[in-house]
């Protein structure tokens, strides 16, 4: 983890919640408390996943391709083992950090990829486009067994579907809760990317339960 940033405490409403932006190797959070109607950033953050000491700890979907089948499982397997090391360790760090400043977070959202799960590793290893998916899907599965390790409810949403979610369920127009998330950032300064305003208005949205 790197540049964690305490925004301000809690103000009120319920526990704060998590929000996860996934990539391959890393994952952008933020945490966000206060209410529906007056969310705060506490902490934005990044949590590592990938070993640089590990060949294909960034892409292992891409590495273990080509390799008899009982290989590449068996790579996969290690690779998985450390991802999910770092990112537990980087969330117990992180949910500790938080908890000083305010209540305990009990939920953890992941933004989702729309690519086709729960196909066959041979299947998989046989699609570059499989490969992607895979490669991306790798490391949210770290992410949220690591979130479940640590006590944290797990929601997972589609990045696509996240901003018509949030308008419906917070009940706010499309323009104005992108100009709040955009405003969230501020006080924090760079880096406020997409990255961080997605994890941003996925931690906002799981305020409202």
């Amino acid at each position: 983890m790197v540049g964690a940033r305490v925004a301000r405490s809690m103000s009120r409403g319920g526990g704060p919640t998590l929000g996860f932006a996934p990539h391959s190797g890393w994952a952008a959070v933020v945490a966000v408390g206060g209410t529906i109607d007056d969310p705060n950033v506490l902490l934005r953050d990044r949590v590592e996943m990938a070993d640089a000491r590990l060949t294909g700890s960034k892409q292992p979907y891409h590495e273990v391709e080509g390799l008899p089948l009982q290989e590449a499982e068996r790579r996969l397997a290690r690779l998985s083992d450390s991802a999910r090391t770092m990112a537990c360790e980087s969330i117990r760090t992180l949910v500790a950090g938080i908890s000083k400043g305010a209540s305990v977070p009990r939920v953890a959202g992941i933004l989702d990829s729309s690519g086709r799960k729960g196909v066959s590793l041979a299947a998989t290893l046989a699609s570059h486009a499989l490969i992607h998916t895979a490669d991306g899907d790798h490391f949210r599965e770290a992410l949220a067994e690591s979130c479940r390790r640590c006590g944290l409810e797990v929601v997972r949403v589609r990045q696509r579907e996240l901003l018509d979610r949030a308008a419906t369920v917070l009940r706010k127009p499309p323009g104005q809760i992108e100009a709040t998330v955009r405003d969230l950032g501020r006080p924090l300064g760079a880096p406020w990317g997409a990255d961080q305003k997605a994890a941003a208005l996925l931690g906002w949205l799981l305020l409202a339960g």
